[in-house]
Parts: C-alpha cells; structure tokens; sequence
C-alpha cells in the first residue's frame, strides 16, 4: 500500500502535537502534512524557538509518526508577485525561515502555493515578480537539500500541471517540482486530467486527495469541504493512470474538519472511500 498522510486541519486545533501525531497514527496514517497558512497563529510557527521544535520533535520521536511535508499558503497573504515590495521581501523572509524549519524538522517537501498574487490584481509583472522569488527560494531550499513542490491551484495562475511545467522550464531545478491537488486539476474543464499527470509524471513528488465541485459558465466552482464522492473526481480512474505511469509518490488525504465534533468519523469515511479505489488500482 502507498504511504497516505492526513493534513493537520483535518485534526482539532487547540491540540497539543503528541495528540496530534498519536490521533494520526491511531486512524491509520503513516504522516502528518504541517499547514503554515496566513493566521497570525500558524505564521508565527515560523519563529519558533529551539524549546518548540524539540518539543515537536519528541512527539514526532514518542509517536513514530513524521511530518512529511509543510503546506506554506501562508503565501496568499504575503504574495512573491505583489506590487508591493514589502510584501515580496516579507514572502522571501517567510520562504527561507520555512527551509530552516523544515531542515530542522526533518521536512522533505514544502508546498508552495501556487498564487502569483491572491488578493490583488494579476498582470505581467505580478508573474515576473512571483517568479523572481521562485528562483531566489529555490537557491536557498537547493543548501538544505529541500524541494519546493508547486500546488496546482484553485487560481487561473497555476490550476494545471501544464503551467507548473512552463515555470519549470525557466527555473530548471531537481529542487523545483509539482504537487498535484487532483480535486483542483479535475475542477477546472479546460483540463484533461489524465493527460496532465502523464505529461507532468516526472515532476509529482506528492498528490493531495479531495473532491471538488467543477468551475462551469455560472459557478466558480467549490474548491473545499465537499465529501468525498459529491464532487467531480474521478479518482478510481486517475488512481489507474498514476499506477500505469508508475507515480511511487505519497498521497495526502487534505481535509478541514478539525473544527467540527465529528471529524474522526469524517476522517474515517474519506479513508473508507479512498483506501478501497487506491487498491484496486494496485496502490
């Protein structure tokens, strides 16, 4: 069976990481993929003091369950392709204290969210600034031996592998690759979404699993909290298509239910749904 990690907002918020790790372990996951979003709360997580990282580390030791990745979104709020140059050096800053945590951690993967910008307007210059940064991110992730894994997005910027492969040919690194979100990928109806992930293969270092509602002429599309089986993902058909294009990588159940008082049973019903599909393709 391939290595299946849960995302911490699946998971109650005001728990401490021993609880947090042994519920993982508990529901039958083998990781925990880390969120560093754009709340004061989670950003601050990249300050964190020797005392909190070894902390963390002792959980990570007493539970036997690692953190495989850190899902940086924190991006949206302080964007690499705002106008604002402010804001570019603060994303910078964010993106090199990010490596740091990771290398400290034993972090393999940083998400980078896919956004040039998300609250302003996009044009060319916000695309040349988003990938200024990229390059600068990547010089400093390629010292500490981390990838920077590119999230195909809920945003017209980066909503196909196809796109992630345009900036790739720029920025032509082993420390820069794609993290697949196939309910984003499926979501969007100019995609072809098996054909995206057999051009993209070599690039796919993680595949995130959610459903999603399509973006259509008279909606926008629903990017999140869709249960599992109402969206429009045909997962046993892409689970085949990854197994057939020999994809080896981890997959990542993304959830948010950690807020509600029944989000281990949420959490089971997804691994019901999913768990039986991924077999059958011969994962």
């Amino acid at each position: 069976m391939a290595r299946i990690g849960l995302y911490e907002k699946a998971l109650p918020s005001g728990w401490s990481w021993q609880e947090r790790l042994d519920a993982v372990k508990e529901l039958g996951f083998d990781f925990l993929e880390l969120s560093i979003d754009e709340s004061e709360e989670r950003l601050a997580r990249l300050d964190w003091t020797n005392e909190q990282i070894a902390e963390l580390k002792e959980a990570i030791a007493s539970s036997g369950i690692a953190i495989h990745s850190l899902c940086l979104s924190g991006h949206r709020r302080f964007p690499f392709g705002s106008v604002d140059i402010k804001k570019q050096e603060k994303a910078l800053c964010m993106m090199k204290k990010a490596i740091q945590l990771a290398y400290r951690l034993g972090i393999r993967i940083i998400q980078v969210a896919g956004y040039d910008v998300y609250y302003e307007k996009k044009s060319i210059e916000t695309r040349e600034a988003f990938i200024r940064g990229l390059r600068a991110s990547i010089k400093e992730a390629a010292q500490f031996g981390i990838i920077l894994s590119i999230e195909v997005m809920d945003d017209p910027f980066m909503n196909s592998i196809r796109k992630f492969m345009e900036i790739k040919k720029q920025l032509p690194s082993p420390y820069l690759q794609v993290y697949p979100d196939l309910g984003n990928l499926s979501a969007w109806p100019e995609n072809n979404v098996a054909i995206e992930l057999e051009q993209g293969i070599e690039y796919i270092t993680s595949i995130h699993l959610k459903d999603t509602q399509p973006v259509t002429a008279s909606s926008k599309g629903k990017f999140r909290d869709v249960p599992f089986g109402q969206g429009c993902v045909d997962f046993s058909g892409l689970f085949k298509t990854l197994k057939r294009v020999n994809y080896e990588g981890p997959f990542l159940i993304e959830m948010w239910s950690g807020q509600d008082q029944d989000y281990e049973s949420q959490i089971l019903q997804a691994k019901d749904y999913l768990l039986p599909k991924l077999k059958e393709s011969g994962f």
